[in-house]
């Protein structure tokens, strides 16, 4: 059912907000134009369904290797696990080179199960359990310790052979973040490692919220004399970590800059409004941001020059453009406000899908209708199958193509970086939506199968 939006006095304006349309890769272009791909999935999983594309995790490893190898530096690649669990990820690490950031056990035991080695794994996270150290220190892994006190326990364990390797994590000067010990503890812990055999210390790293390149850069340069003070107690000190916080570029510059200029109350179901949002337009992303660190006063120079290996720990950006989410429309009904008529859609999933919500905020790259088929445009807001006011999947009134009809598949684009399961849980006894890997297979088309 369309909607009569070209009355008297209704504009366009008042009644949809501006489109923020996402960038799609070839892979995913060819999904949306199967005909009977997603459908079929639908079909066999009988709710709605994540999709992931494990070679894009593998094109964008080998886009950080390009720059390391092109400044001319030692760099290693841990890739953030937090930002989703899928097996067939952590896969495409092992096959691609590149190590796991873990912070569990769980999460560590799910690394060594799709291949990645103990020597390739990063321990992270703040005061780790005792049965984390030990698994961590058994198989190898660089292990971020966060306090003393962790320290402490991780000397008393000794249950392994070799040496633990560690960093030690700093806080960064006025950093308000609760990961890192201060430049006292910092002290404090060389002294306490000072002929301690036991355990290693490899360097040092932090962590910064945002994605400041600079701000980065400039840590990263107090992290070299950091290694190189330790290297004079004896330590071997060669590495350090600048963490993640790589961005993502999932819209056009033109369409996010037409959304954040204009934005208005009156483009959301109930006159909803938001304090901030995530920046969808992020112009230098993922290995440009990393070019743009080591740039930064000779920072690539520096470490050559000192021989540090630089390590990073992209989750968002490992996964960028692998993935999407699906659901299918289960219902519609037609609202109005200062007398706009909007289509608002049910869903058979929920906005724990979407995980923007936890920051109280909008996912809003543009969801796609599938099929693609001719029809009047329709401004569409997106609530979700539960019994929750505030449980929206689309507070925008997003400019679709045509009018949704029950049975169609609405596809939320770029989703694999922390929006399609850090906050799922089986709400209602709803089902947690299952992944779906893809795998070319010959002819153009596509296989799939559940995610491991």
């Amino acid at each position: 059912m369309g909607l009569d939006v070209g009355g008297a006095g209704v504009t366009r304006d008042s009644i949809s907000a501006a489109p923020v349309p996402a960038h799609l890769d070839e892979w995913e272009s060819r999904a949306l134009d199967d005909p009977n791909l997603l459908g079929d999935i639908g079909f066999a999983v009988g709710g709605p369904f994540h999709v992931m594309y494990p070679p894009r995790v593998g094109r964008n490893i080998q886009g950080f290797r390009a720059v390391f190898e092109q400044a001319g530096i030692d760099g290693v690649i841990y890739y953030g696990k937090k930002a989703n669990k899928s097996a067939a990820v952590v896969r495409a690490c092992a096959e691609n080179g590149a190590g796991v950031d873990v912070s569990s056990t769980g999460e560590l035991t799910a690394a060594l199960a799709q291949g990645v080695r103990g020597t390739e794994l990063m321990v992270t996270g703040p005061a780790k359990s005792d049965d984390l150290l030990w698994l961590a220190t058994r198989h190898g892994a660089l292990i971020a310790v966060d306090d003393l006190g962790e320290l402490e326990r991780l000397a008393a364990l000794g249950t392994s052979a070799a040496p633990a390797r560690i960093m030690l994590r700093v806080l960064p000067a006025a950093s308000a973040s609760r990961f890192g010990m201060t430049d006292t503890e910092v002290d404090h812990a060389l002294t306490a490692l000072a002929g301690r055999e036991s355990i290693r210390l490899e360097g040092f790293s932090f962590h910064l919220s945002g994605y400041d390149a600079v701000a980065r850069a400039e840590s990263a340069r107090e992290l070299i004399a950091r290694c190189l003070h330790a290297r004079t107690l004896g330590h071997p000190a060669t590495t350090l970590s600048i963490g993640g916080g790589f961005g993502v570029d999932y819209v056009p510059a033109a369409a996010w800059a037409q959304f954040t200029e204009h934005v208005d109350r009156r483009w959301f179901h109930s006159g909803k409004s938001f304090d901030s949002y995530y920046p969808y337009h992020f112009p230098a992303p993922g290995p440009a941001m990393l070019a743009t660190i080591l740039a930064h006063d000779g920072l690539a120079q520096r470490l050559r020059d000192h021989t540090v290996r630089l390590a990073i720990e992209p989750g968002r950006a490992l996964l960028a453009h692998a993935g999407f989410t699906v659901f299918r429309v289960q219902g519609s009904k037609i609202r109005h406000t200062d007398g706009a008529p909007y289509c608002l859609l049910t869903v058979d999933g929920t906005s724990l899908s979407l995980s923007e919500q936890w920051f109280d905020s909008e996912y809003l790259p543009d969801p796609l209708l599938w099929p693609a088929r001719p029809g009047t445009p329709t401004p569409t807001t997106v609530g979700a199958a539960t019994c929750l006011d505030s449980d929206m999947l689309s507070w925008r009134r997003v400019p679709l193509p045509r009018a949704a009809a029950v049975g169609d598949l609405l596809i939320y684009p770029n989703t694999a970086g922390y929006q399609m399961d850090s906050n799922e849980s089986a709400f209602h006894d709803l089902p947690i939506p299952p992944k779906v890997v893809l795998h070319d297979a010959t002819g153009n088309r596509f296989r799939w199968t559940l995610d491991g």
